[in-house]
């Protein structure tokens, strides 16, 4: 293994990705299992993935990911936003190709509490009159 690795973390809702990058013949694991496995949905693959197409470099980065927390659709939030800020650091002049997509941009939604008196966050218990 190489040890010029860039490091890289991306959030999103309660998963947190820590990601290396290296170059490299484009081998990617999340949690040491291959993306396509790890990600049974494509969508989740093709989000994860995204930061590696907008800048050029599918195929010429080593990706290694350590997801945990939340689910499968954050994770590949997290993924997408840890893989932009690490490119960001091996090469500054891809950030306005990849704020212009807008993959550097942390997404705040997070799940709203449930309230005291509720069925859950807006959702009422039925009012009944008589």
């Amino acid at each position: 293994m190489q040890t010029s690795y860039t490091w890289g973390t991306g959030r999103r809702k309660n998963a947190v990705a820590r990601v290396r990058i290296a170059p490299g013949e484009g081998k990617i694991l999340i949690n040491e299992r291959d993306v396509q496995e790890y990600f049974p949905r494509l969508c989740w693959v093709t989000q994860a993935l995204e930061p590696l197409k907008t800048a050029g470099v599918e195929g010429k980065m080593d990706v290694y990911v350590n997801a945990h927390g939340g689910g499968l659709t954050g994770q590949a939030g997290a993924v997408r936003l840890g893989i932009a800020r690490a490119l960001i650091k091996v090469n500054p002049e891809l950030r306005p190709a990849l704020k212009r997509a807008g993959m550097l941009c942390r997404d705040s939604r997070m799940v709203e509490r449930k309230k005291y008196g509720q069925k859950g966050a807006r959702a009422k218990y039925q009012f009944s009159k008589r």
